[in-house]
């Protein structure tokens, strides 16, 4: 068990702590355990990369905590009509097609290496940031109208694109074509 680890199960137990602080309608808190956790996931990258203490449970901690916190705080948002669901359920939907193309891939003895795409990344960051704004928006009671709806559009084609892009890359992998090639094995991410 490393340091890195610890912190990650840290930002697991952050999750519902977030979740819950959301339904109670305390925005501050779930703000400020959004940013401990968004730091947490910075901390622990530069301390297992900095001290050599990168490990396989961490490298499927890490990105299983990340997704778990976006994913409930979309959830959330959604019902709260912070965000609009088309967006919740694009989101939620992109996430359960590549879990359901990971363990398809598993079960027929044709496992996918677990390898985020660069358009995935982006989405992540984005999505990070939308979050982050509708929380600072409830929290501080500001109103950033411009950038949201920019980033809600900008979060809803880029959630489409990288679902199609590994869908693309699963269909590659699962038919055998480009095999050893770079976007065959592509299937999550952070």
């Amino acid at each position: 068990m490393t340091i890195p680890n610890l912190i990650t199960i840290m930002r697991l137990l952050l999750v519902p702590a977030v979740v819950l602080a959301m339904l109670q309608a305390y925005w501050g808190w779930a703000f400020a355990g959004f940013l401990v956790a968004g730091i947490s996931d910075g901390v622990d990258g530069f301390i297992a990369r900095r001290w050599n203490q990168a490990s396989r449970l961490g490298a499927y901690l890490d990105p299983i905590a990340d997704k778990l916190l976006l994913v409930s705080v979309f959830v959330v948002m959604g019902f709260a009509r912070e965000l609009p669901l088309w967006l919740v359920v694009t989101m939620v939907s992109r996430d359960a097609l590549i879990v359901c193309a990971v363990l398809l891939s598993s079960v027929m003895a044709h496992p996918v290496e677990v390898k985020p795409l660069y358009i995935s990344k982006l989405n992540t960051v984005v999505q990070i940031v939308l979050a982050a704004l509708v929380l600072g928006e409830l929290a501080f009671s500001i109103r950033l109208d411009p950038l949201r709806p920019a980033l809600i559009i900008l979060s809803g084609v880029l959630t489409v694109a990288s679902a199609a892009a590994y869908l693309v890359a699963w269909l590659r992998h699962m038919s055998g074509y480009g095999e050893g090639s770079e976007t065959s094995g592509s299937t999550t991410d952070t």
